[in-house]
């Protein structure tokens, strides 16, 4: 009775003493037969992966990960074929809920979670028409060029050198309008790293204390200052 009651007790302090993971993701992905998922995040340039699950069926996933701050990671299935499968979403501590499907892993993702993936959400909403409207514009571009038609392959880079203008516009105003998010400094590294260094200046600028001080907001500022020296080498 006595080593029942030290093996309880060592048990007792052994969880006691383990700690929870910042982040837990669940969800569940319909018409999944068999894959491996996992949930990554961007070193330097590098996809790293920070838990991975073998999966059989549409039984609920849980993957781990520790979380210092709002990060953007990802979620990627490998279902042994040519094609890889990757969902973006802003992280913070607590847990996300991701649902989805394998036959439009991406596009039918609904992701429950942080405040900072709700503003993702609403940016990314709006960058996917700018982004459907430009896939229309190549088309047009591709068709003007089979019939050789100088007219309409210049309204065609018109109208697409103006869709970009309105795309890096938005993404600004954007920025500007939330900056008290760490979803501004990120989507300006993300979509706009090319845009004139006065509007990343600008976003940067308006960005408050703590914000700034983030790791999307330490990483602007960082790239602003490697863009200025290029440019005055």
């Amino acid at each position: 009775m006595k080593r029942v009651l030290i093996l309880l007790s060592l048990l007792f302090i052994f969880s006691c003493g383990k700690k929870e993971p910042d982040l837990i993701v669940t969800g569940t992905i319909k018409g999944l037969k068999k894959g491996t998922l996992y949930l990554q995040k961007l070193k330097d340039t590098t996809l790293v992966t920070v838990d991975s699950l073998e999966i059989i069926g549409e039984l609920p996933f849980e993957l781990h990960s520790d979380l210092e701050e709002p990060e953007v990671l990802y979620l990627t299935l490998d279902k042994n074929s040519p094609n890889t499968h990757r969902i973006s979403f802003f992280a913070n501590k607590g847990i996300t809920e991701i649902n989805t499907t394998l036959k439009r892993f991406v596009y039918d993702a609904k992701i429950n979670g942080s405040i900072q993936q709700m503003k993702f959400d609403e940016y990314n909403s709006i960058i996917s028409k700018f982004n459907n409207q430009r896939l229309e514009l190549i088309k047009r571009l591709f068709e003007a060029q089979q019939s050789d038609n100088d007219s309409l392959i210049e309204a065609a880079n018109l109208d697409t050198n103006n869709l970009i203008k309105r795309k890096y516009l938005y993404t600004v105003n954007f920025a500007l309008n939330n900056k008290d998010s760490e979803v501004a400094p990120y989507v300006a590294l993300a979509e706009i790293f090319d845009a004139n260094i006065k509007y990343l200046d600008t976003i940067y600028n308006s960005l408050p204390e703590n914000i700034a001080d983030s790791k999307y907001g330490r990483e602007l500022e960082t790239y602003i200052k490697k863009r200025k020296q290029k440019e005055n080498d």
